[in-house]
Parts: C-alpha cells; structure tokens; sequence
C-alpha cells in the first residue's frame, strides 16, 4: 500500500511540476518564438525545481540531507532531461508529431523511470 501511495503522491507532484513546465513551454513556444525542443528543457528544468521540493516532503518523507538528496535528484532529473530529449527530438523533429501530444507521451514514460529511481536511491526508501 506504501508503493501506491507514494505512486499517487508522486504523480500528483508531478502533475504540479508538469504544469509549470508546461506552462513554460507553451509561453516561450507562442509567445517567445521559440523552438519546442529547447522550450520543453528549459520548463523541464523548471518543473524540476517544484518536483524536489514536494516529493522530498510529501511523497517520501525522506530525511536525507539536502547536499545527499539534491545532487541524487539532480542526476535522476538528468535522466528525466535526457529521456525527454531523446523521445521530443523522435517525436517532433524526426516524426512531426505536434509538440503538445508528444510531450504528453514523454512526460509519462519519464515518470516511471525516475519515479522507481527517486524512491530506491534519491530518498532512500525503496
């Protein structure tokens, strides 16, 4: 029961970063110019930033200490950051998918992985 609450909690943190990170990505694709291959990392980064913080607290209750727990979720966050890379550049750049669509797609295979890496070597209680 543990594993699907902290599932639970993690995907509603991650609905909150999700939608800074989208929120940023819509604003500096129509409003700025941008491209959106560029526009989703910077607002990945971004959701990021809320992802620890709430998940630190909420959802693991971890007790590490932030020098540990920071760089640990800063290295998972990369992974995350090389995953939506990798999956928007095949599917907007090289597919032509719609950018919206494919970061939907993107945004949840991202979470698994690093939710299973948060939860056994970010925060340690896996």
């Amino acid at each position: 029961m543990v594993l699907f609450r902290q599932l639970t909690t993690y995907a509603s943190v991650g609905a909150a970063a999700t939608a800074v990170h989208y929120a940023i990505l819509v604003g500096l694709v129509e409003a700025g110019g941008w491209r959106p291959v560029p526009a989703t990392l910077c607002g990945y980064v971004a959701g990021g930033v809320v992802a620890y913080l709430l998940n630190r607290r909420h959802t693991f209750g971890s007790d590490r200490p932030h020098a540990e727990a920071g760089w640990r979720f800063a290295l998972t966050a990369f992974i995350g950051f090389c995953i939506t890379y990798a999956l928007m550049s095949l599917f907007v750049e090289r597919l032509g998918a719609p950018y919206l669509p494919a970061q939907i797609v993107t945004t949840v295979l991202a979470m698994f992985v690093t939710f299973a890496i948060n939860r056994s070597w970010t925060f340690g209680v896996g």
